[in-house]
């Protein structure tokens, strides 16, 4: 999986490409770990992740977590079948999705 950051100011944008599982969930943790300190605004763009496992779905729900104390947190671009994820898990209840 690839993960591109793009900060500007106190908005970030992750950008994922690839499976977000078991293998690849621990980097995508230890990037947000250090990225969020100071934003206010957190995007991840989906439109190249092909796959989420639950490994991945705790991963976003622990950044969901530190931005609702500091901010807002939006997940852009998922396809189909994320999003049907997202709906079976109740991620959607949870999760801002556009």
């Amino acid at each position: 999986m690839t993960i591109n950051k793009i900060a500007n100011g106190s908005q970030l944008t992750v950008a994922l490409d690839g499976r977000l599982d078991t293998t690849t969930a621990p980097q995508l943790d230890d990037e947000l770990k250090t990225a969020l300190d100071g934003i206010t605004k957190l995007d991840f763009d989906m439109a190249n992740l092909e796959y989420i496992s639950s490994a991945g779905l705790r991963v976003l729900l622990s950044a969901q977590k530190v931005m609702n104390k500091q901010g807002e947190m939006v997940v852009k671009n998922a396809n189909e079948e994320i999003k049907e994820i997202f709906e079976v898990t109740g991620f959607v209840d949870i999760l801002t999705i556009e």
